[in-house]
């Protein structure tokens, strides 16, 4: 039974912007190669039913998942017909798709309210997939298609279409920003970003660093900083304790103060807050500037030189401070919050 309904998949897919998509028949190498795509900054991965293995590797990956990190949204590709959309949907599977639209796999999907990206290479397909239902149409193979030409063309007299092209898209700065700009709502990536080499040669931290990359040009196409502004403002009790700094704030502006484990929070019905935490430093104030994508992020600011230190990654929360102050010696925190 699918953890995560249609709405819930649609809404991260297209936050995100790629969608990592690979088959390998061993349950370790599968986890691995997952947990790379994960830590680059995708949670939603397609495992590919292209292998006799395909079935019970995939259980055993939603299992694992579902222990080791209930964030991951796992799905499962190539699927031709309904009874196999089943199977599969009994093991756990998130989201469905396929290499051509199939209408008896549309209905069942609905039904149980699980999202299916049908392969479509047309105007026509897409049109009746979206009649059916889909809210995602891949496009495949996409190069074949017509490339992010045929993606503008179609959109121009069909705005709503959201359309996830797969084959034909690079792991590169230029491929990807193509497609994105054409005007795809995210990009399927699959041997160009798992590729066999790095597999046979288990480098996981290579793949992690391309998805990293690849999120972050699929944002900086779409026109969105990285770094959106700042979340909060964090104040160190240094002549008082941190309760009567937190309490002077709400009592002085009417917000609201509330205590956390580490800290003190104050907020109003605005945006932003501030922090009090309830240890000391030496810098007077930490800022946090809030991120839209974590890793990507990271991987932007360690191109600057700057490395991050108590880093902590929840399925909630993810941040870390700059290994660096400020130049007058602020420390300066990373924040990313999910649904901000």
């Amino acid at each position: 039974m699918a953890r995560f309904m249609r709405l819930d998949v649609t809404n991260t897919l297209l936050d995100i912007g790629i969608l990592p998509l690979f088959y390998n028949g061993e349950v370790g190498t599968a986890i691995e190669l997952v947990n790379a795509c994960v830590r680059g900054g995708a949670r939603v991965i397609e495992f590919t039913n292209r292998g006799e293995m395909a079935y019970p590797v995939f259980t055993e990956l939603v299992k694992y998942f579902a222990k080791a990190d209930p964030s991951v949204i796992l799905g499962i590709g190539s699927i031709l017909d309904a009874p196999t959309a089943a199977l599969f949907i009994a093991s756990g599977a998130n989201f469905i798709v396929g290499p051509s639209f199939n209408p008896e796999i549309s209905r069942l999907c609905n039904r149980r309210k699980i999202l299916y990206l049908p392969g479509c290479s047309t105007e026509n397909e897409i049109t009746t997939a979206e009649e059916l239902g889909a809210e995602i149409c891949k496009i495949f193979p996409g190069e074949s298609a017509g490339g992010p030409s045929f993606i503008s063309a179609v959109m121009a007299p069909c705005p709503w279409h959201r359309l996830l092209p797969t084959g034909g898209v690079d792991a590169t700065e230029s491929s990807i920003h193509e497609w994105i700009k054409a005007g795809a709502a995210a990009v399927g990536l699959g041997s160009k970003l798992i590729s066999n080499q790095a597999v046979k040669d288990k480098d996981y931290d290579g793949i992690t660093a391309k998805t990293v990359q690849c999120v972050g040009w699929v944002q900086s196409a779409r026109g969105v900083s990285l770094f959106s502004g700042v979340e909060h403002i964090g104040l160190y009790a240094h002549k008082s304790e941190p309760a009567t700094l937190s309490a002077w704030y709400e009592q002085t502006f009417d917000l609201k103060n509330k205590e956390g484990n580490s800290s003190f929070f104050v907020s109003g019905s605005g945006a932003g807050r501030i922090e009090v935490p309830k240890v000391s430093a030496d810098a007077q104030v930490h800022i946090a500037v809030r991120v839209t994508n974590f890793e990507a992020a990271v991987a932007n600011l360690q191109a600057k030189g700057i490395s991050l230190k108590d880093v902590s990654i929840k399925p909630e929360s993810k941040s870390g401070y700059l290994d660096i102050a400020d130049p007058e010696g602020n420390l300066v925190h990373l924040i990313w919050l999910k649904n901000i």
